[in-house]
């Protein structure tokens, strides 16, 4: 059996040591270590000093049976300690333990001191004293040492750990502050960080996220509502190429879509084994828009330029046959086609060149006072001649003001309009064109038609660029979807508002708010 002392002195040992795996708060640690070592050697008091990191000097950071305010006064006890000691003994500091107990005044005759190492790097000292009593034997020396052991132990773990802490918020303030969304899932794709960046981009607090699967918090669908997370999702079906990414729409509580790209790294432990997934999450509403709008463009483009070339290149080669021998009526006709075409050609291409102005800012009004009663009645009369299942009425009070603004741009919106109301009543009707005078100085034209109407889905985005309403009409009438476009950025740049108010198969009304002086 071991003797009384050596099994006190393991219990002693077990102790720290349980404590150290237990927690690591260093001061507790470093106190329980001198409690103990003070007990086992039969000393009165302890101190354990460190090393500063920045200065390299050593500063007391436990003590027990020393007046706090006297722990400084001991401080000759470990000034330029180190340049003396060995690692199996701190030559005799008698003197320095008289000096600093007579400055403290606290009665101290013998003490016992060993370096804290690590590594052959000493990052303290262990003192323990004596009031009374015989003077430390070599036993004394190497049963401290133990304790010196275990205290170096401790403040190592302590300063790891002190590291990984640092390094671990270093790295959460760079996830949380990121301007991309960043979100870590463990290998069951559960959530376990969100950051900042995706709250503000998904509309979801962390607290509706973290601890839930990511299928369901993100919940990734096609523009055909199928759910790409279950379908398609890359940490199931890793792809050939390696690259974990998926995309898809995802809509946010107050009804906005977004468009989100999903970028995973995977992370591996020593064993080659996946711990987590970390997900950059980025917005690309905007690229696949503009994607979808070049496609829409090129599209259009190739469609609506084709056709009317198409037709002039046919009629002016048949014209233009030397076999043949047209007659005055058939040259008139076929050249005033061509003439037609033309138009029509100059007319889509005015359309794109405007509308890669306005994509550029570039829209600048001519300003007049323009008589909006008489240009709408001017169009009417000039656009009714080009329909004969049409009624016209206009309607406007005697005391309509003018306004200041650019009358070719605002001359292009009423044709426009008019035009339309024309084009998707095929079967006639009336069409009202009209003004009213309302407060705020503000004045307000409409033009209404019988026609086959707008649903409630589409008068949203009818006013997009390219937009154009899929039914069987507008598929046989052609167009490029930049009309109304052009309509809505020449009424906002007088700083006016358009809008429209339809029922499918009871017509359309088109509004026009403008200012006035």
């Amino acid at each position: 059996m071991l003797p009384d002392f050596r099994l006190r002195q393991r219990e002693y040992l077990l102790e720290i040591s349980r404590a150290m795996s237990a927690r690591l708060d260093l001061s507790a640690v470093l106190e329980l270590t001198l409690r103990s070592a003070v007990e086992l050697l039969a000393g009165q008091a302890g101190l354990i000093t460190l090393r500063r990191e920045d200065d390299n000097s050593f500063f007391p950071h436990a003590s027990i049976g020393l007046p706090p305010q006297a722990v400084p006064l001991f401080e000759p006890l470990w000034r330029d300690l180190e340049s003396e000691e060995s690692r199996s003994a701190i030559p005799d500091i008698s003197l320095r333990l008289a000096l600093g107990s007579k400055a403290a005044g606290v009665p101290l005759r013998q003490v016992v001191a060993l370096p804290l190492e690590i590594g052959g790097e000493t990052i303290g000292h262990i003192f323990i004293f004596r009031a009374r009593g015989a003077a430390f034997s070599s036993n004394d020396r190497q049963v401290l040492s133990a304790f010196a052991d275990q205290a170096a132990i401790a403040v190592q773990n302590a300063r790891l750990y002190q590291q990984v802490s640092a390094e671990r918020e270093r790295l959460n303030a760079i996830i949380e502050n990121s301007g991309d969304g960043v979100m870590i899932v463990n290998p069951y794709r559960i959530i376990q960080t969100w950051n900042k960046a995706l709250v503000n981009l998904t509309g979801i607090p962390p607290e509706q996220a973290i601890g839930h699967p990511c299928y369901d918090v993100l919940n990734l669908r096609t523009a055909q509502g199928v759910n790409v997370c279950h379908t398609a999702c890359p940490l199931l079906h890793p792809p050939a190429d390696g690259r974990l990414y998926i995309e898809g729409l995802h809509r946010r509580a107050d009804g906005l879509t977004l468009t989100l790209a999903n970028n995973y790294s995977p992370q591996f432990n020593e064993e080659g084994k996946i711990t987590q997934y970390v997900a950059n999450v980025r917005d690309i509403t905007r690229l696949r828009e503009a994607e979808e709008l070049k496609q829409t463009l090129l599209s259009v483009i190739s469609h609506e330029l084709k056709t009317p070339v198409s037709i002039i290149k046919g009629y002016a080669g048949t014209l233009a046959r030397e076999d043949a021998n047209w007659d005055k009526a058939t040259l008139a006709e076929g050249l005033g086609i061509i003439e037609e075409e033309a138009d029509r050609l100059d007319k889509l291409i005015n359309n794109l060149l405007e509308a890669s102005r306005l994509q550029a800012g570039g829209l600048k009004l001519r300003l007049s006072y323009v008589e909006l009663d008489d240009l709408a009645r001017m169009i009417v009369k000039k656009l009714q001649t080009t329909t004969s299942k049409h009624t016209f009425v206009v309607e406007f009070p005697p005391d309509f003001p003018p306004i200041r603004g650019d009358y070719e741009r605002l001359q292009e919106v009423l044709t426009n309009l008019i035009g339309n109301a024309i084009k998707y009543s095929p079967e006639g009707g009336q069409i009202k064109v009209g003004g009213t005078v309302r407060e705020n100085k503000l004045v307000r034209l409409y033009v209404s038609d019988e026609g086959i109407g707008i649903s409630p889905g589409d008068q949203e985005q009818i006013f997009d660029r390219f937009y154009r309403v899929d039914n069987r009409l507008t598929r046989q009438t052609p167009g490029t979807g930049l009309g109304l476009f052009l309509v809505r950025a020449v009424i906002e740049a007088h700083g006016g508002r358009v809008w429209v108010e339809s029922t499918p198969g009871q017509g359309s009304t088109f509004w026009l708010e403008l200012p006035f002086e």
